[in-house]
């Protein structure tokens, strides 16, 4: 499925673009995975920024259903007082994950981000250096370093979390990750 030629590939290049101010080497191995290039990469990005502005773009669940088709799953999913309608979609590219979009009342996106696929386990990481870039969901490391606090993104498709982690040595430190479409990307110990 995809409208005017923009569909799961170009999507998937989108959800690359904004990783690559983290680590610009693992997107372009990425974007080499699902043949593509760089200059690839930016027109996908291009063209999705230009037709979240048109007037005559889907809004909504509608977006989603035009450029990635059916979603996996549907279901519903509580935040706070809010009930939201949940969508999933495989991404090829990361198969343990799913990109899910949140819709709330009315059917405005409330979140979009990669979230663990159902029966996928999660990584279970014990200290600060098995916190690899990619390798966790915001959901997963929340789980694994609890109390995790969110804090302010850096931009719309990032989020924050400060947590509190051993070091290899088992000396407890205050960090910060950030994640870039729910996916981790960077974790920095606090001096």
């Amino acid at each position: 499925m995809a409208i005017n030629g923009f569909g799961p590939l170009e999507f998937q290049l989108v959800l690359l673009r904004r990783m690559a101010d983290f680590h610009p080497g693992l997107v372009e191995e990425a974007v080499r995975r699902l043949g593509a290039d760089r200059a690839a990469m930016r027109e996908a990005n291009r063209r999705w920024q230009a037709m979240l502005r048109s007037r005559s773009f889907p809004r909504g669940e509608r977006r989603y259903l035009a450029v990635l088709g059916p979603p996996e799953s549907a279901g519903r999913q509580r935040a706070g007082d809010l009930e939201l309608k949940a969508l999933r979609w495989r991404v090829p590219l990361w198969p343990e994950l799913r990109f899910e979009v949140l819709l709330g009342p009315g059917g405005a996106v409330f979140n979009e981000w990669l979230v663990r696929a159902a029966g996928s386990p999660p990584p279970v990481p014990h200290t600060l250096a098995e916190l690899d870039p990619w390798s966790c969901t915001v959901a997963d490391l929340a789980t694994a370093f609890p109390p995790a606090q969110p804090l302010e993104g850096t931009a719309p498709t990032r989020w924050r979390l400060a947590f509190t982690a051993p070091d290899a040595d088992g000396v407890p430190h205050r960090a910060v990750a950030d994640f870039t479409w729910g996916l981790l990307q960077e974790v920095r110990v606090s001096p």
